[in-house]
Protein backbone atom coordinates (compact mmCIF):
# COMPACT_ATOMS: atom_id res chain seq x y z
CA UNK A 1 0.00 0.00 0.00
CA UNK A 2 0.99 3.42 -0.85
CA UNK A 3 1.17 6.16 2.20
CA UNK A 4 0.40 9.39 0.84
CA UNK A 5 1.19 13.07 2.21
CA UNK A 6 -2.31 15.00 2.40
CA UNK A 7 -1.83 18.90 2.29
CA UNK A 8 -4.59 20.97 3.63
CA UNK A 9 -5.03 24.83 4.32
CA UNK A 10 -6.84 26.34 7.26
CA UNK A 11 -7.18 29.37 5.13
CA UNK A 12 -6.77 32.64 6.69
CA UNK A 13 -9.34 33.53 8.82
CA UNK A 14 -11.64 32.55 11.70
CA UNK A 15 -14.03 29.24 11.50
CA UNK A 16 -16.26 30.60 9.77
CA UNK A 17 -14.62 31.43 6.75
CA UNK A 18 -13.36 27.51 7.04
CA UNK A 19 -14.75 25.69 3.46
CA UNK A 20 -17.31 22.92 4.79
CA UNK A 21 -15.67 20.11 2.71
CA UNK A 22 -12.06 21.01 4.17
CA UNK A 23 -13.90 20.92 7.87
CA UNK A 24 -15.45 17.83 7.08
CA UNK A 25 -12.16 16.21 6.15
CA UNK A 26 -10.17 17.40 9.24
CA UNK A 27 -13.03 16.26 11.90
CA UNK A 28 -13.38 12.84 10.45
CA UNK A 29 -10.04 11.85 9.44
CA UNK A 30 -8.44 8.89 11.26
CA UNK A 31 -5.26 10.01 9.93
CA UNK A 32 -2.12 11.19 12.36
CA UNK A 33 -2.54 15.14 11.81
CA UNK A 34 0.38 17.42 11.95
CA UNK A 35 0.23 21.48 11.75
CA UNK A 36 3.16 23.49 10.77
CA UNK A 37 1.54 25.70 13.69
CA UNK A 38 -0.53 26.05 15.97
CA UNK A 39 -1.04 30.01 16.16
CA UNK A 40 -4.18 29.84 13.96
CA UNK A 41 -7.68 30.90 14.97
CA UNK A 42 -9.45 27.61 13.32
CA UNK A 43 -7.24 25.12 15.25
CA UNK A 44 -8.54 26.06 18.77
CA UNK A 45 -12.17 25.84 17.54
CA UNK A 46 -11.11 22.11 16.02
CA UNK A 47 -9.45 21.18 19.26
CA UNK A 48 -12.79 21.65 20.74
CA UNK A 49 -14.48 19.75 18.84
CA UNK A 50 -11.89 16.76 19.41
CA UNK A 51 -9.72 17.11 16.67
CA UNK A 52 -6.07 16.55 17.42
CA UNK A 53 -2.93 17.87 16.28
CA UNK A 54 0.75 17.84 16.45
CA UNK A 55 2.06 21.05 15.90
CA UNK A 56 5.78 21.77 14.99
CA UNK A 57 5.87 25.21 16.78
CA UNK A 58 8.47 23.92 18.91
CA UNK A 59 11.28 23.73 16.06
CA UNK A 60 10.72 27.66 15.61
CA UNK A 61 12.13 27.84 19.03
CA UNK A 62 14.61 25.60 18.32
CA UNK A 63 16.52 26.78 15.37
CA UNK A 64 17.80 30.14 14.01
CA UNK A 65 16.74 30.08 10.57
CA UNK A 66 13.16 29.95 8.73
CA UNK A 67 15.31 27.70 6.17
CA UNK A 68 16.79 25.23 8.74
CA UNK A 69 12.98 25.15 10.23
CA UNK A 70 10.68 24.15 7.07
CA UNK A 71 14.03 21.74 6.20
CA UNK A 72 13.54 19.70 9.45
CA UNK A 73 9.44 20.22 9.59
CA UNK A 74 9.90 18.63 5.97
CA UNK A 75 11.74 15.38 6.90
CA UNK A 76 9.89 15.00 10.03
CA UNK A 77 6.71 14.68 7.77
CA UNK A 78 8.48 12.78 5.13
CA UNK A 79 9.77 10.12 7.72
CA UNK A 80 6.24 9.51 9.37
CA UNK A 81 4.26 9.59 5.73
CA UNK A 82 6.89 6.84 4.78
CA UNK A 83 5.26 4.07 7.56
CA UNK A 84 1.78 5.60 7.05
CA UNK A 85 -0.63 8.32 5.51
CA UNK A 86 -0.67 11.77 7.38
CA UNK A 87 -2.65 14.97 7.10
CA UNK A 88 -0.50 17.98 6.75
CA UNK A 89 -2.05 21.54 7.87
CA UNK A 90 -1.20 25.05 7.27
CA UNK A 91 -2.19 28.42 7.23
CA UNK A 92 -3.87 29.66 4.38
CA UNK A 93 -3.65 27.86 1.09
CA UNK A 94 -0.71 25.11 0.63
CA UNK A 95 0.26 26.74 -2.45
CA UNK A 96 0.60 30.28 -1.27
CA UNK A 97 3.73 31.39 0.93
CA UNK A 98 4.31 27.91 1.99
CA UNK A 99 8.25 26.88 1.49
CA UNK A 100 7.73 23.49 3.01
CA UNK A 101 5.05 22.84 0.58
CA UNK A 102 7.06 23.88 -1.93
CA UNK A 103 10.01 21.47 -0.38
CA UNK A 104 7.44 18.40 -0.10
CA UNK A 105 6.69 18.62 -4.08
CA UNK A 106 10.35 18.25 -4.95
CA UNK A 107 11.04 14.87 -3.42
CA UNK A 108 10.29 12.09 -4.86
CA UNK A 109 10.01 9.71 -1.27
CA UNK A 110 6.04 10.09 -0.68
CA UNK A 111 3.37 11.12 -3.11
CA UNK A 112 1.92 14.79 -1.61
CA UNK A 113 -1.98 14.75 -2.47
CA UNK A 114 -2.59 18.98 -2.14
CA UNK A 115 -6.31 19.11 -0.99
CA UNK A 116 -6.58 22.81 -1.08
CA UNK A 117 -7.90 25.61 1.28
CA UNK A 118 -9.15 28.86 1.11
CA UNK A 119 -6.30 31.34 0.11
CA UNK A 120 -6.23 35.16 2.34
CA UNK A 121 -5.84 36.77 -0.61
CA UNK A 122 -9.50 37.01 -1.49
CA UNK A 123 -9.95 38.49 1.75
CA UNK A 124 -7.21 40.87 1.19
CA UNK A 125 -7.83 42.44 -1.49
CA UNK A 126 -11.58 42.81 -0.36
CA UNK A 127 -10.20 44.40 2.65
CA UNK A 128 -7.61 46.90 0.68
CA UNK A 129 -10.73 47.31 -2.03
CA UNK A 130 -7.91 46.57 -4.44
CA UNK A 131 -7.79 44.62 -7.94
CA UNK A 132 -4.96 42.71 -8.64
CA UNK A 133 -5.34 43.55 -12.31
CA UNK A 134 -4.02 46.28 -11.85
CA UNK A 135 -0.37 45.12 -10.87
CA UNK A 136 -0.08 43.32 -7.78
CA UNK A 137 3.36 41.93 -6.15
CA UNK A 138 3.42 39.68 -3.27
CA UNK A 139 5.95 38.97 -1.88
CA UNK A 140 7.20 37.05 1.53
CA UNK A 141 8.60 39.37 4.23
CA UNK A 142 11.35 36.48 5.41
CA UNK A 143 13.16 36.57 1.97
CA UNK A 144 13.06 39.12 -0.84
CA UNK A 145 15.47 41.40 -2.55
CA UNK A 146 14.86 44.93 -2.93
CA UNK A 147 15.56 44.85 -6.43
CA UNK A 148 12.75 42.92 -7.12
CA UNK A 149 10.59 45.26 -5.41
CA UNK A 150 7.75 46.39 -8.35
CA UNK A 151 6.68 50.06 -6.65
CA UNK A 152 4.13 50.96 -8.93
CA UNK A 153 2.36 48.05 -8.37
CA UNK A 154 -0.11 46.86 -5.47
CA UNK A 155 2.58 45.28 -2.76
CA UNK A 156 2.15 43.29 -0.30
CA UNK A 157 4.81 41.22 2.28
CA UNK A 158 3.29 37.69 3.93
CA UNK A 159 4.75 36.61 7.04
CA UNK A 160 5.49 39.56 8.55
CA UNK A 161 5.47 37.55 12.03
CA UNK A 162 7.66 39.89 14.42
CA UNK A 163 8.82 43.51 14.80
CA UNK A 164 12.46 42.25 13.59
CA UNK A 165 10.75 40.95 9.93
CA UNK A 166 9.15 44.10 10.06
CA UNK A 167 11.87 46.39 10.32
CA UNK A 168 13.70 44.78 7.90
CA UNK A 169 11.08 45.26 5.63
CA UNK A 170 11.16 49.15 6.48
CA UNK A 171 14.41 49.89 6.15
CA UNK A 172 14.63 48.18 3.27
CA UNK A 173 11.37 50.34 1.78
CA UNK A 174 13.15 53.53 3.02
CA UNK A 175 15.74 53.08 0.57
CA UNK A 176 13.68 54.18 -1.75
CA UNK A 177 10.74 56.13 -0.33
CA UNK A 178 10.10 58.83 1.81
CA UNK A 179 9.86 58.19 5.94
CA UNK A 180 6.13 59.65 5.96
CA UNK A 181 5.17 57.26 2.84
CA UNK A 182 2.07 55.68 4.10
CA UNK A 183 1.39 51.68 4.84
CA UNK A 184 -1.38 49.69 5.89
CA UNK A 185 -0.16 47.34 8.36
CA UNK A 186 -3.27 44.26 7.92
CA UNK A 187 -3.75 42.05 11.19
CA UNK A 188 -6.07 38.13 10.53
CA UNK A 189 -7.76 39.71 6.75
CA UNK A 190 -10.92 38.45 6.44
CA UNK A 191 -11.68 37.27 9.98
CA UNK A 192 -14.08 39.25 12.55
CA UNK A 193 -10.82 40.00 14.60
CA UNK A 194 -9.31 41.84 11.08
CA UNK A 195 -7.68 45.22 11.82
CA UNK A 196 -6.05 47.74 9.62
CA UNK A 197 -3.70 50.14 10.78
CA UNK A 198 -2.31 52.89 8.54
CA UNK A 199 1.30 54.07 9.47
CA UNK A 200 3.76 55.91 8.35
CA UNK A 201 6.68 54.15 7.21
CA UNK A 202 9.00 54.99 9.89
CA UNK A 203 6.74 53.56 12.31
CA UNK A 204 6.30 49.88 10.56
CA UNK A 205 7.93 48.12 13.34
CA UNK A 206 6.73 50.40 16.45
CA UNK A 207 3.09 50.27 16.01
CA UNK A 208 1.41 47.56 16.34
CA UNK A 209 1.61 44.13 18.05
CA UNK A 210 2.40 42.02 14.77
CA UNK A 211 2.01 37.88 14.48
CA UNK A 212 1.34 35.18 11.65
CA UNK A 213 -1.44 36.55 10.42
CA UNK A 214 0.08 40.33 9.54
CA UNK A 215 0.71 41.44 6.31
CA UNK A 216 1.87 44.87 5.26
CA UNK A 217 0.01 46.75 2.16
CA UNK A 218 2.06 49.58 0.56
CA UNK A 219 0.36 51.29 -2.20
CA UNK A 220 1.47 51.80 -5.53
CA UNK A 221 4.35 54.72 -5.29
CA UNK A 222 3.56 57.54 -8.00
CA UNK A 223 6.25 58.81 -10.16
CA UNK A 224 7.78 61.49 -8.90
CA UNK A 225 9.05 58.89 -5.73
CA UNK A 226 10.37 56.51 -8.15
CA UNK A 227 12.93 59.54 -9.97
CA UNK A 228 15.74 57.16 -8.67
CA UNK A 229 14.96 53.99 -10.91
CA UNK A 230 16.59 53.35 -14.22
CA UNK A 231 12.82 52.85 -15.39
CA UNK A 232 11.98 56.34 -14.87
CA UNK A 233 15.39 57.69 -16.50
CA UNK A 234 14.71 55.92 -19.47
CA UNK A 235 11.12 56.77 -19.29
CA UNK A 236 11.82 60.55 -19.07
CA UNK A 237 14.42 60.02 -22.05
CA UNK A 238 11.71 58.54 -24.20
CA UNK A 239 9.28 61.42 -23.26
CA UNK A 240 12.10 64.08 -24.09
CA UNK A 241 12.66 62.37 -27.86
CA UNK A 242 8.75 61.94 -28.35
CA UNK A 243 6.29 64.09 -30.56
CA UNK A 244 5.83 66.22 -27.94
CA UNK A 245 9.10 66.59 -26.49
CA UNK A 246 12.41 68.58 -26.14
CA UNK A 247 13.26 69.83 -30.41
CA UNK A 248 16.63 69.59 -28.94
CA UNK A 249 16.63 66.48 -27.75
CA UNK A 250 14.67 65.17 -30.70
CA UNK A 251 17.14 66.36 -33.52
CA UNK A 252 19.96 64.04 -31.86
CA UNK A 253 21.77 61.39 -33.53
CA UNK A 254 24.85 59.07 -32.37
CA UNK A 255 27.14 60.97 -34.38
CA UNK A 256 26.00 65.11 -32.95
CA UNK A 257 26.35 63.28 -29.73
CA UNK A 258 29.82 62.13 -29.79
CA UNK A 259 31.27 65.30 -28.38
CA UNK A 260 29.04 65.51 -25.20
CA UNK A 261 29.83 62.11 -24.34
CA UNK A 262 34.04 62.89 -24.62
CA UNK A 263 33.30 65.87 -22.26
CA UNK A 264 31.06 63.49 -19.83
CA UNK A 265 33.60 61.11 -19.44
CA UNK A 266 36.23 63.81 -18.83
CA UNK A 267 34.03 65.66 -16.56
CA UNK A 268 33.75 62.55 -14.65
CA UNK A 269 37.65 61.78 -14.32
CA UNK A 270 37.63 65.56 -13.30
CA UNK A 271 35.39 64.88 -10.18
CA UNK A 272 36.87 61.53 -9.55
CA UNK A 273 40.58 63.45 -9.60
CA UNK A 274 39.02 65.39 -7.03
CA UNK A 275 37.58 63.00 -4.69
CA UNK A 276 33.82 64.94 -5.23
CA UNK A 277 31.92 62.18 -4.44
CA UNK A 278 28.75 64.77 -5.03
CA UNK A 279 30.25 65.30 -8.26
CA UNK A 280 31.02 61.67 -9.10
CA UNK A 281 27.25 61.39 -8.54
CA UNK A 282 26.48 64.49 -10.85
CA UNK A 283 28.99 63.41 -13.72
CA UNK A 284 27.89 59.70 -13.83
CA UNK A 285 24.42 60.43 -14.18
CA UNK A 286 25.38 62.84 -17.32
CA UNK A 287 27.54 59.69 -18.75
CA UNK A 288 24.77 57.08 -18.09
CA UNK A 289 22.03 59.93 -19.37
CA UNK A 290 24.67 59.26 -22.78
CA UNK A 291 24.27 56.02 -22.91
CA UNK A 292 20.19 55.70 -22.36
CA UNK A 293 20.31 58.99 -24.99
CA UNK A 294 22.30 56.44 -27.21
CA UNK A 295 19.99 53.49 -26.62
CA UNK A 296 16.72 55.90 -27.39
CA UNK A 297 18.08 56.83 -30.43
CA UNK A 298 18.44 53.20 -31.64
CA UNK A 299 14.94 52.46 -30.30
CA UNK A 300 13.36 54.96 -32.38
CA UNK A 301 15.24 54.23 -35.26
CA UNK A 302 14.07 50.24 -35.12
CA UNK A 303 17.83 48.95 -34.60
CA UNK A 304 18.19 48.61 -30.83
CA UNK A 305 17.20 49.26 -26.92
CA UNK A 306 18.58 49.61 -24.15
CA UNK A 307 17.85 46.29 -23.22
CA UNK A 308 20.24 44.84 -26.07
CA UNK A 309 22.80 46.97 -24.46
CA UNK A 310 22.30 45.60 -21.23
CA UNK A 311 22.00 41.91 -22.40
CA UNK A 312 25.33 41.78 -24.32
CA UNK A 313 27.20 43.64 -21.38
CA UNK A 314 25.93 41.30 -19.21
CA UNK A 315 26.65 38.19 -21.49
CA UNK A 316 29.78 39.79 -22.06
CA UNK A 317 31.45 40.28 -18.22
CA UNK A 318 29.84 36.52 -17.60
CA UNK A 319 32.05 35.21 -20.41
CA UNK A 320 34.87 36.99 -19.88
CA UNK A 321 35.10 35.69 -16.16
CA UNK A 322 34.51 31.89 -16.16
CA UNK A 323 36.46 32.10 -13.31
CA UNK A 324 34.04 33.48 -11.12
CA UNK A 325 30.40 32.59 -13.13
CA UNK A 326 31.95 28.99 -14.03
CA UNK A 327 34.87 28.29 -12.14
CA UNK A 328 34.74 24.28 -12.73
CA UNK A 329 34.19 24.67 -16.35
CA UNK A 330 37.52 24.43 -19.15
CA UNK A 331 36.96 28.08 -19.89
CA UNK A 332 37.92 29.15 -16.27
CA UNK A 333 41.29 28.61 -17.33
CA UNK A 334 41.39 30.98 -20.36
CA UNK A 335 43.24 33.99 -20.43
CA UNK A 336 41.08 37.49 -20.87
CA UNK A 337 42.35 37.60 -24.47
CA UNK A 338 41.74 34.62 -25.58
CA UNK A 339 38.09 35.00 -24.30
CA UNK A 340 37.79 38.12 -26.44
CA UNK A 341 38.69 36.57 -29.23
CA UNK A 342 36.24 34.21 -29.00
CA UNK A 343 33.15 36.82 -28.85
CA UNK A 344 34.33 38.19 -31.79
CA UNK A 345 34.30 35.08 -33.78
CA UNK A 346 37.73 35.73 -35.83
CA UNK A 347 41.17 35.90 -34.71
CA UNK A 348 42.86 38.95 -34.85
CA UNK A 349 45.50 39.33 -37.68
CA UNK A 350 47.31 41.98 -35.91
CA UNK A 351 47.41 42.00 -31.75
CA UNK A 352 47.45 45.97 -32.54
CA UNK A 353 43.75 45.33 -34.23
CA UNK A 354 40.97 46.56 -32.66
CA UNK A 355 42.93 49.72 -30.81
CA UNK A 356 40.38 53.04 -31.27
CA UNK A 357 41.28 55.23 -33.48
CA UNK A 358 39.13 58.29 -31.73
CA UNK A 359 40.73 57.92 -28.23
CA UNK A 360 43.38 60.52 -27.69
CA UNK A 361 46.98 59.94 -29.13
CA UNK A 362 48.81 59.25 -26.27
CA UNK A 363 46.26 56.95 -24.93
CA UNK A 364 46.72 55.21 -27.88
CA UNK A 365 50.66 54.87 -27.51
CA UNK A 366 49.57 53.87 -24.39
CA UNK A 367 47.37 50.90 -25.54
CA UNK A 368 49.97 50.21 -28.41
CA UNK A 369 52.13 48.93 -26.03
CA UNK A 370 50.29 47.18 -23.54
CA UNK A 371 49.52 45.20 -26.38
CA UNK A 372 53.12 44.49 -27.62
CA UNK A 373 54.53 43.83 -23.67
CA UNK A 374 52.24 40.94 -23.87
CA UNK A 375 54.23 39.00 -26.21
CA UNK A 376 57.74 40.67 -24.97
CA UNK A 377 58.37 43.32 -27.16
CA UNK A 378 59.28 45.99 -24.01
CA UNK A 379 62.79 46.60 -21.88
CA UNK A 380 63.18 44.36 -19.04
CA UNK A 381 64.10 46.82 -16.80
CA UNK A 382 62.74 50.49 -16.47
CA UNK A 383 66.62 51.85 -16.89
CA UNK A 384 66.50 50.66 -20.61
CA UNK A 385 63.20 53.21 -21.16
CA UNK A 386 65.30 56.04 -19.64
CA UNK A 387 68.09 55.03 -21.53
CA UNK A 388 65.84 55.98 -24.74
CA UNK A 389 64.18 58.64 -23.29
CA UNK A 390 67.32 60.73 -23.42
CA UNK A 391 68.60 59.13 -26.64
CA UNK A 392 65.04 60.69 -28.10
CA UNK A 393 65.28 64.31 -25.84
CA UNK A 394 69.03 64.62 -27.04
CA UNK A 395 67.19 64.05 -31.28
CA UNK A 396 64.87 66.80 -30.68
CA UNK A 397 67.62 69.06 -29.63
CA UNK A 398 69.42 68.18 -32.52
CA UNK A 399 65.85 68.63 -35.04
CA UNK A 400 65.39 72.16 -33.08
CA UNK A 401 69.20 73.01 -33.83
CA UNK A 402 68.86 71.97 -37.70
CA UNK A 403 65.76 74.35 -37.85
CA UNK A 404 63.62 71.28 -39.41
CA UNK A 405 60.24 71.53 -38.49
CA UNK A 406 59.24 68.03 -39.85
CA UNK A 407 62.00 66.34 -37.66
CA UNK A 408 61.12 68.54 -34.75
CA UNK A 409 57.42 67.38 -34.90
CA UNK A 410 58.55 63.56 -35.61
CA UNK A 411 61.31 63.67 -32.96
CA UNK A 412 58.75 65.08 -30.36
CA UNK A 413 56.64 62.59 -30.85
CA UNK A 414 59.12 60.07 -30.07
CA UNK A 415 59.68 61.54 -26.73
CA UNK A 416 55.88 60.95 -26.05
CA UNK A 417 55.67 57.43 -27.22
CA UNK A 418 58.52 56.81 -24.65
CA UNK A 419 56.71 58.56 -21.68
CA UNK A 420 53.86 56.48 -22.41
CA UNK A 421 56.14 53.76 -22.44
CA UNK A 422 57.63 54.87 -18.84
CA UNK A 423 53.46 55.46 -17.46
CA UNK A 424 53.46 51.35 -18.64
CA UNK A 425 56.08 50.77 -16.74
CA UNK A 426 55.23 52.92 -13.72
CA UNK A 427 51.42 51.14 -13.94
CA UNK A 428 50.28 55.05 -14.38
CA UNK A 429 47.91 55.79 -17.16
CA UNK A 430 49.27 58.73 -19.38
CA UNK A 431 46.49 60.56 -19.95
CA UNK A 432 45.38 60.85 -16.24
CA UNK A 433 48.66 61.91 -15.22
CA UNK A 434 48.65 64.50 -18.03
CA UNK A 435 44.74 65.27 -16.97
CA UNK A 436 46.27 65.82 -13.33
CA UNK A 437 48.75 67.87 -14.55
CA UNK A 438 46.69 70.18 -16.29
CA UNK A 439 44.38 70.82 -13.39
CA UNK A 440 47.69 71.76 -11.09
CA UNK A 441 49.09 73.99 -13.57
CA UNK A 442 45.53 75.66 -14.18
CA UNK A 443 45.04 76.11 -10.38
CA UNK A 444 48.20 77.35 -10.03
CA UNK A 445 48.37 80.09 -12.30
CA UNK A 446 44.70 81.17 -11.56
CA UNK A 447 46.14 82.15 -7.69
CA UNK A 448 48.88 84.04 -9.84
CA UNK A 449 46.22 85.81 -11.64
CA UNK A 450 43.95 86.35 -8.20
CA UNK A 451 47.31 87.26 -6.28
CA UNK A 452 47.84 90.30 -8.87
CA UNK A 453 44.07 90.99 -9.13
CA UNK A 454 43.97 91.47 -5.39
CA UNK A 455 47.36 93.83 -5.99
CA UNK A 456 45.77 95.73 -8.33
CA UNK A 457 48.51 94.94 -10.73
CA UNK A 458 48.29 94.04 -14.19
CA UNK A 459 49.47 90.06 -15.56
CA UNK A 460 50.45 91.49 -19.08
CA UNK A 461 53.44 94.21 -17.18
CA UNK A 462 54.22 91.81 -14.21
CA UNK A 463 57.63 90.40 -14.56
CA UNK A 464 58.41 86.30 -14.71
CA UNK A 465 60.27 86.32 -11.24
CA UNK A 466 57.66 87.87 -9.51
CA UNK A 467 54.86 85.19 -10.94
CA UNK A 468 57.61 82.49 -10.20
CA UNK A 469 57.61 83.75 -6.55
CA UNK A 470 53.52 83.90 -6.44
CA UNK A 471 53.36 80.22 -8.45
CA UNK A 472 55.75 79.22 -5.66
CA UNK A 473 53.49 80.38 -3.29
CA UNK A 474 50.79 78.31 -4.68
CA UNK A 475 52.78 75.37 -4.43
CA UNK A 476 53.16 75.90 -0.57
CA UNK A 477 49.48 76.64 -0.15
CA UNK A 478 48.79 72.80 -1.70
CA UNK A 479 50.18 71.09 1.33
CA UNK A 480 49.32 73.22 3.76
Amino acid sequence: MTHTIEVIGLGAADIEQLPLGIYRTLTRTDKPIFLRTGEHPVVEVLEEEGVRFSTFDAYYEREDQFADVYEHIVQTLLKEGQSKSIVYVVPGHPMLAEQTVQLLLTQQEVPINIVGGQSYLDALFTSLKIDPIEGFQFVDGTAFSRHDLQYRHHLVFCQVYDQFIASEIKLTLLEDLPADYEVVIIEAAGSTNEVKTIVPLHELDRTVELSNLTSVYVPPVPDELLNHQFTRLREIVAALRGPNGCPWDRKQTHETLRTYLIEEAYELIDAINEQDDEGIIEELGDVLLQVVLHSQIGEDSGYFAIEDVIERVTRKMIHRHPHVFKPDSEDAQKSWDELKSEEKGVQPTSILDGISKSVPSLTQAFEIQKRVTKVGFQWEQIDGVWDKMQEEVQEVKDAVRAKNNTNIEKELGDVLFVIANLALHLNINPEIALLRTNQKFTSRFQYIEETLAESGKDIGQTSLVEMDDYWDEAKRKEVE
